[in-house]
């Protein structure tokens, strides 16, 4: 890692939109611990990109600024296709407050686009990886 308190993020799926899921899942929780954390409301956010990894990017800074910012921490993640574009998806994050979290490490800060890969595999599996900084 370019810096000690880098996080490592890898993912793997059998779709771009489960893989940026299971993505962000894996950046909650490396810094949260959800497990008895109740939703208490639903959000979503249509975003869009040039590519996969700009996908997950975009949606990985989604959740960077509300775990910073907005007091909640996702509890659950769902991504699907916004439309007919593959250029878009729409996240579905079921949020509970900051305080009903464990927090077991530090806010993330961005997204590193250094190493930044999401895509399929020859046999159409999808991984992604993404260093995020801490």
């Amino acid at each position: 890692m370019p810096h000690t308190a880098d996080l490592r993020i890898e993912a793997w799926a059998g779709s771009c939109h489960e893989c940026v899921a299971e993505s962000l899942r894996g950046l909650v929780d490396s810094v949260a611990d959800i497990s008895d954390a109740a939703s208490t409301r639903t959000a979503e956010y249509e975003l869009t990109g040039l590519s996969p990894a700009d996908l997950l990017a975009s949606a990985a800074e989604e959740v960077i600024y509300i775990l910073d910012t907005a007091g909640e921490a996702p509890v659950s993640v769902q991504v699907r296709p916004a439309g007919q574009s593959e250029r878009g998806i729409i996240v579905t994050l079921k949020l509970a407050r900051v305080s009903a979290a464990d927090f077991v490490g530090a806010v993330p800060k961005a997204v590193s686009f250094h190493g930044l890969a999401c895509g399929p595999d020859a046999s159409g599996r999808w991984s992604a990886t993404m260093t995020v900084d801490v």
